[in-house]
């Protein structure tokens, strides 16, 4: 056997039998809920809990990440948002029309990854740098939002998986 015939059976372009597809979709989604708006959510909860400096800590997160968001949505949101619903229809034409499984797996994790990134902008847009409680309201909200669409996302995307499964069957005919 020669490198690429290893390389591929190893690295399996099938992605709704394949297990790192799936562990690739669980961490995405994890760091989509620990990282809101690019702070970890355990900063928050221990800004609550010891306040301080860590408080400050956090005030200082937010500041810096919410500043960075509304920058790049500012400077180049218009750049991205068409670069994406280009890259996103381009991934939905491959995949639910041309049948490439490898591209409905990508429009399955970065469709709703999208919207997180929009809800994120407007998160960043709306808080209050100054109060604690602002802060840790927003950033709650902003967290269930995000695990909520998380939750639908990891749905769809399962029982399109097993559909498509078992549709393919074993013997892929």
């Amino acid at each position: 056997m020669d490198f690429y015939t290893t390389a591929f059976e190893l690295i399996d372009m099938r992605s709704f039998s394949n297990l790192w597809f799936w562990i690739t979709l669980a961490y995405a989604w994890s760091a989509a809920s620990h990282y809101v708006i690019g702070v970890p959510y355990d900063v928050v909860a221990r800004a609550v809990k010891y306040g301080g400096q860590v408080e400050q800590d956090l005030k200082d997160l937010v500041r810096v990440n919410a500043n960075r968001f509304i920058y790049i949505a500012d400077n180049a949101g218009n750049w991205l948002v068409g670069f994406a619903f280009f890259a996103l229809t381009a991934m939905a034409m491959l995949g639910f029309y041309y049948g490439m499984e490898f591209s409905q797996a990508l429009f399955m994790i970065f469709a709703p990854m999208s919207l997180v990134f929009g809800l994120s902008v407007r998160c960043a847009r709306r808080i209050d740098h100054t109060s604690l409680a602002d802060i840790r309201q927003k950033l709650r909200r902003q967290r269930l939002a995000i695990q909520v669409i998380g939750m639908i996302s990891i749905l769809v995307t399962s029982m399109w998986g097993m559909f498509h499964n078992l549709s393919v069957g074993v013997l892929g005919g």
